[in-house]
């Protein structure tokens, strides 16, 4: 169990260490700059790799146009409902499948014109030298790169790659797609331009443009879509109903190419008006329709009268004949187109009233007028039931609200039921007057029918001729007034502004946008990797974070090696590095003075793992002892890994393991060294049982000697917190320094230093913190207690500890490879 100290200490190490963080930060400013200049690199070549993205726009105003021509009489002027209802209208249309069908069958716009970028291949619609024309009865290679190679002024070379023994195929015409049988590789065919291209999978021909410039050389390339695709992509047209004025709708439209656009906005356009005045122009169309139809079959009556007339008037004298029945032929005349125009006014309402309770498309109804009909209900009536059947086939297409369906269904259903009241009405009135007419011209035959028998066939015949040749008159000028009107129709849509290329209107890739993001980047990765690695590592970072994860005392701070051995203190007495393990020195004989140990004593280094520098400070502490001259020596007792001799050019033949085993005395196993008043016992060949050699009698024995023989014992020992050997080793030490190292030594370590210390597996322990380097990276840095250290920037791979001791995780060799000089 742990005491409260230990409970704290775990408590603290759990808080997140907001000025270590900082330090760690600080000290990877290399891994912001190399972020941020790789981050500019990535989003400099995503720019210079994306096609430039514009936009282009049009407006145009709904306004309803009278017809100048219009009379009461006609009615023959198309209605929309009105302008807000037409707005509305268009902007749907304009978004509708139907319309764009319309406008990329008119543009090609199924057709890719193509030339090969540095980069991507660039749309070059408009700034190529040709046009292709399709034979549109015929199977066009669809989604396959074309080249089109001009070799000479009047020949060009086709290539094509086919990657696969297939290729598929669509037919413009039918809109169906197939596939045929092809040889694998690059197919290559010469043709003269204007030149039938007549292929299993291409027929087309290529005709120059207006101005096709010096092409002669120079490769393009050409790609055919699928069609609904292609009307995919431009149903994205946008079509916004302007706020403030309601009449107004601007149009815009995204893509990669400025002439593409400007051409498919006012084509788009230039559909619109043309399939908005064809519907204004419907009821003049049909009512054009029905009058030659029916003067078609007039003039063939009109022929045979006078054919009759001329059979009649063969040998006899047609003017004594005429002068007798004049005055009654005329009036008789009168009398009947009187009837006729009553009669084709029952036979409209008659048609009308079938067509009525039998059809469903009332968009092609002539116009009444067309049979003489004034009536005002009727001609609204008709003219409104015309406007609400186009508007609902034309919904069919745009909008799919079953609501909006029902709503117009139950309007033309009520139109109809007042129209067919107004019908029962007129003919009624009708009847009347055909019946008064048919009265007079009863009275006029009667008064015939007295006149001699030459003189009622002339009338006869005559009148035959004369009604016939007044109606068709009638119909002709009718005719003539539909045409008139439907000349005179003006679109309610216009231009405000074309769609034209004034330069600029790009709106991507925002390349702004990619380097603040690459700067954000840029910033936040590196944050991001320094917080993972500060979190994972968990590693001490100053000696505050000591202060607060543990109780025992801090007896010095070293700092970073200059030399490439680890033998620092003896190579470079003046060094800052020798000062702070001087300071170490001066803290120990103080220690030993305040608990009254007298003669030889004992210094026991260990750490928590390998690589935390123990065996660099076991050697410079013994060095500064000798320097000092007393003799020292050190005991290389990490029996497992040793390590002390190679600093030292000796050997690790014979060594501890020796004594222990009893096949050495001790003068056999101590080596001289090249410093004054230093021996090193090295550990020697590596046992099988390290554990029992340190715990036998014979070192009790081995220790008593050196004592005997030294004034100080340095073991250099194994990590605690890998083996127990140094535990058994602590009975013999005056003093204990646990090595701990800056940026390397985890905080969970300490609280093993703290469990075992508290148990009283470790003894009068001091803490001695190793490879240290401020923030600021020359300047004193002191530490507890009465040592002092000096912090070095990284070099030489040496971080205060040996090479065999380096970094082994992943993070500290990334941190190695970057910050080596």
């Amino acid at each position: 169990m742990l005491d409260s100290q230990d409970f704290l200490a775990n408590e603290n190490q759990n808080k997140f260490d907001f000025k270590g963080f900082l330090i760690k930060t600080g000290s990877y400013w290399r891994w912001f700059v190399v972020s941020w200049i790789v981050a500019f690199l990535v989003a400099y070549n995503v720019n210079v790799r994306k096609e430039k993205i514009y936009a282009m726009d049009t407006t145009i105003v709904i306004k309803e146009e009278n017809n100048p021509f219009f009379t009461s009489n006609t009615s023959l002027v198309f209605n929309w409902g009105g302008t807000s209802d037409q707005v509305q209208g268009v902007a749907s249309k304009i978004k509708s499948r139907s319309h764009n069908e319309v406008v990329v069958n008119r543009l090609d716009y199924f057709i890719d014109y193509l030339q090969k970028d540095k980069y991507y291949m660039k749309d070059v619609y408009g700034k190529v030298p040709f046009v292709v024309k399709l034979d549109r009865t015929k199977d066009q290679l669809i989604k396959k790169i074309i080249g089109i190679q001009f070799v000479s002024e009047k020949e060009y070379e086709i290539s094509v790659n086919f990657e696969e023994n297939s290729a598929g195929l669509i037919n413009y015409e039918t809109n169906q797609e197939s596939s045929t049988s092809v040889r694998e590789g690059i197919f290559k065919k010469r043709f003269q331009i204007g030149q039938q291209v007549n292929l299993p999978f291409l027929n087309f021909h290529l005709v120059l443009t207006k101005n096709p410039g010096f092409y002669t050389g120079n490769q393009y390339f050409i790609k055919f879509n699928s069609f609904d695709e292609t009307v995919v992509k431009y149903r994205k047209i946008k079509a916004d109903v302007e706020p403030k004025t309601p009449s107004l709708i601007k149009l815009s439209l995204e893509g990669t190419n400025k002439a593409r656009l400007v051409d498919y906005l006012n084509n788009t356009v230039k559909v619109l008006i043309k399939e908005q005045l064809d519907r204004k122009n419907q009821f003049a169309t049909n009512t054009i329709a029905f009058i030659d139809s029916t003067l078609l079959a007039m003039d063939k009556q009109l022929k045979d009268n006078e054919k009759e007339i001329k059979d009649f008037s063969r040998g006899k004298n047609i003017y004594q004949i005429e002068s007798g029945g004049n005055q009654i032929s005329t009036k008789l005349l009168q009398y009947e187109v009187e009837k006729d125009a009553i009669t084709r006014k029952i036979a409209y309402y008659n048609s009308l009233k079938s067509y009525l309770t039998k059809s469903i498309d009332f968009s092609k109804l002539p116009a009444p007028s067309v049979a003489g009909i004034e009536d005002p209900n009727i001609i609204q009536n008709v003219t409104k039931l015309i406007n609400l059947s186009t508007q609902r086939s034309e919904m069919a297409y745009t909008i799919k609200n079953e609501k909006m369906f029902r709503d117009l269904d139950n309007e033309i259903e009520s139109l109809k039921k007042v129209i067919l009241e107004n019908i029962a009405a007129a003919k009624n009135i009708l009847d009347y007057d055909l019946g008064i007419v048919n009265s007079r011209i009863s009275q006029a035959e009667a008064t015939i029918s007295k006149l001699p028998e030459d003189q009622q066939e002339l009338i006869k015949v005559n009148r035959k001729y004369n009604l016939n040749n007044v109606i068709f008159t009638s119909f002709l000028e009718k005719r003539n007034e539909a045409n008139i009107v439907k000349a005179a129709n003006l679109a309610d849509i216009n231009f405000i502004d074309t769609a034209k290329d004034i330069g600029g209107g790009q709106i991507g890739p925002n390349t702004g946008v990619n380097y603040i993001i690459a700067f954000l980047l840029g910033l936040i990765l590196p944050l991001l990797t320094i917080f993972g690695i500060f979190f994972l590592e968990n590693a001490i970072l100053n000696t505050d974070e000591i202060a607060k994860l543990t109780t025992l005392p801090l007896i010095g701070v070293v700092g970073i090696k200059q030399t490439k051995s680890n033998i620092s203190v003896y190579e470079k007495p003046k060094s800052a590095l020798a000062e702070s393990f001087r300071a170490i020195r001066s803290s120990l004989q103080f220690m030993y003075k305040k608990q009254k140990i007298e003669g030889s004593k004992t210094i026991m280094l260990t750490s928590s793992i390998s690589g935390e520098g123990k065996t660099f400070c076991s050697i410079n502490i013994a060095t500064v002892f000798a320097m000092s001259e007393k003799k020292t020596v050190i005991v290389g007792l990490d029996l497992r890994k040793p390590r002390i001799f190679d600093d030292f050019d000796i050997k690790n033949d014979i060594g501890a393991v020796n004594y222990l085993i009893g096949q050495k005395n001790l003068d056999e196993v101590v080596q001289k060294t090249h410093i004054p008043y230093l021996d090193v016992i090295t550990s020697g060949p590596i046992p099988p049982n390290p554990s029992e050699l340190l715990i036998g009698d014979l070192m009790d024995k081995f220790m008593k000697e050196l004592k005997e023989r030294y004034d100080y014992i340095i073991l250099d020992t194994p990590p605690v917190g890998l083996v127990a050997d140094a535990i058994e080793l602590v009975n013999y030490a005056d003093v204990t320094l646990y090595i701990m190292r800056q940026n390397y030594t985890k905080k969970d370590m300490v609280s093993l230093l703290n469990n075992r210390y508290q148990r009283g597996e470790l003894k009068n322990v001091s803490i001695v913190f190793n490879g240290y380097q401020n923030k600021a990276k020359y300047g004193y840095g002191y530490g507890y207690g009465y040592g002092y250290g000096y912090g070095y920037i990284y070099a030489n791979n040496s971080y205060g500890y040996a090479e065999d001791d380096a970094p082994k995780g992943f993070f500290q060799k990334l941190k190695r490879k970057l910050f080596k000089k």
